[in-house]
């Protein structure tokens, strides 16, 4: 397996010890190296089945780009379906931080596109008036 299949460690051991620590009275989870590769590859081969799945599922809408729905489908289809709820969840929230983030963004542009403007004006409002002398 190559490392760009590879699931980045980090994450992985992130995830893994802050669900496990919500199961402990401690909060200090060791987990095994060999354990945390267990879980890596499993969430890979998830990864990999249920894309297939919605892979197959866009191809039967006679479509090209996997979308939101087809994954929900996919996960309904390999009986994962109480995953969809929680995930519609996270995709809202996701939408609505990004919504917040490209109003912004789009706040700011929209500020550079009008001082543009009015250095252009400006600019040729002197160019004018410097040729009609």
């Amino acid at each position: 397996m190559s490392e760009a299949e590879e699931l980045p460690r980090t994450i992985v051991r992130r995830v893994v010890k802050d669900k496990l620590s919500r199961f402990s009275d401690d909060g200090d989870i060791s987990v095994h190296k060999d354990a945390l590769l267990a879980f890596s590859e499993s969430a890979r081969i998830f990864i990999h089945y249920l894309s297939a799945t919605a892979n197959d599922i866009c191809k039967e809408s006679k479509r090209q780009i996997i979308n939101a729905e087809d994954v929900f489908k996919a996960l309904e289809e390999t009986e994962f379906s109480e995953f969809v709820r929680p995930l519609k969840a996270s995709l809202e929230e996701f939408r609505k931080k990004n919504a917040g983030k490209k109003a912004a963004v789009s706040k700011g542009k929209g500020n550079e596109t009008k001082k543009k403007r009015k250095l252009e004006d400006e600019s040729s409002d002197k160019g004018e008036g410097g040729d009609s002398q």
